[in-house]
């Protein structure tokens, strides 16, 4: 396209609610909701928003029959670079059967046997289930490889399908370095870290007992920092521990988990600016106890809401799934959950593009089978999203 050209014009109009996440926009409530909307795209960008009565001529024009609109949801945690999975290990766990396998273990063995295009395709496989239920963004991990070449290998795979990529070299301590942990995060903060920090943007850590402790965590993070990549963590998921405290002192853009905090912790989060990101569905598939999204947003802390989709924890790519189990489970409302997996998924990303649609923002849209986005809550289960648009082209 020459300069003189300009992208071709669409309005998506008979919206019966549109989710802008711009509170200057609509009934002035965070999600900004405009009813009887219409929204204009142009190229892979939103220009206009408002009322369907006044919206401007197009090119083109696409008729949501009375369907509610969203942005995008953006999914700021994942672990989709992976061989094999864990159906045994569900099975006993909800089986009330002991299990003695190697959890992480286990995915990374099968992930370290599986060739460069098996572990593509899986991953491409999961992108496309995540993308028909709604999302548009996402980040993923490394660490289920754990030596330098399978570390660097899977965020070279990931890298190619998003720029949200996160070197997780410190998810667990592998079994060949379970005598000597110090060498192994010297390994990740050496090495491994070179190989890796090209492909990424991020740098995660397993903050928790059996993994990382405090003083480990904070060495990874901040050489990482120093490479280059930002700090993201797994923090207070089994047990009280330093993670929220560490992620806030390092200004981490997230700290993810967040089941087990103390006063302390909610208050250093409302602090800063580093956001709280839910995963309620590992909290679904194991049985383990709630985190209390309530606490946190009534103390003024940012709350992302995600996935986690990974083969031991949480074998969900479903937000909507997420979004149903944070309402009835985590003490959210419905407008708080879907803010929080749109909008909280981007600032846990520290993107302001996507999350949103207002002009400006990127062109990445959900239309529900519904009038109202209260319906992901409502109908818990229910296919409800019926197309899929991202940078202004509808792929679903």
């Amino acid at each position: 396209m020459s300069s003189t050209e300009t992208a071709a014009s669409t309005v998506i109009t008979n919206i019966a609610t549109l989710v802008t996440n711009d509170p200057s926009l609509g009934d002035g409530s965070p999600l900004g909701l405009v009813r009887d909307a219409a929204v204009v795209i142009e190229g892979d960008r939103v220009v206009w928003t408002g009322e369907s009565s006044k919206a401007p001529a197009t090119d083109n024009r696409v008729d949501a029959g009375g369907r509610a609109v969203l942005p995008g949801f953006v999914d700021s945690h994942s672990h989709l670079v992976f061989a094999g999975d864990r159906t045994e290990e569900f099975n006993a766990r909800m089986s009330g059967r002991a299990y003695s396998a190697g959890g992480i273990r286990t995915t990374v063995a099968a992930t370290r046997a599986a060739s460069d295009g098996e572990l593509e395709a899986g991953l491409v496989r999961y992108l496309a289930e995540a993308l028909r239920q709604g999302t548009t963004t996402f980040e993923t991990k490394s660490g289920y490889g754990l030596t330098v070449a399978d570390e660097a290998r899977a965020l070279a795979i990931a890298a190619r399908h998003t720029d949200e990529v996160t070197y997780l070299g410190a998810h667990i301590v592998p079994p060949d370095y379970a005598e000597d942990p110090a060498a192994y995060v010297e390994l990740v903060t050496g090495e491994m870290l070179e190989a890796c920090a090209p492909h990424a943007r991020w740098i995660d850590v397993f903050c928790e007992k059996g993994a990382f402790d405090g003083d480990q965590a904070r060495a990874i993070l901040t050489a990482g920092r120093a490479r280059g990549l930002t700090p993201r963590i797994h923090a207070n998921q089994l047990s009280y521990g330093p993670g929220v405290q560490l992620a806030v002192e390092l200004d981490a853009a997230s700290a993810d988990h967040c089941t087990h905090l103390t006063d302390a912790d909610v208050d250093a989060l409302a602090s800063g600016r580093t956001v709280a990101t839910l995963l309620p569905g590992a909290e679904f598939s194991t049985r383990a106890a709630w985190p209390d999204a309530r606490r946190l947003l009534d103390a003024g802390v940012t709350v992302a809401l995600s996935t986690d989709c990974n083969p031991g924890s949480s074998f969900t790519s479903s937000v909507p799934f997420c979004i149903a189990l944070a309402v009835r489970d985590m003490g959210m409302t419905p407008d708080e959950a879907v803010w929080s997996a749109t909008a909280g998924g981007a600032a846990a990303l520290r993107r302001d593009d996507v999350g949103r649609l207002a002009p400006g923002a990127r062109a990445d849209l959900l239309v529900l089978d519904a009038p109202s986005h209260v319906h992901l809550a409502y109908r818990p289960g229910v296919p409800l999203v019926s197309q899929v648009w991202r940078r202004g082209v509808r792929e679903v």
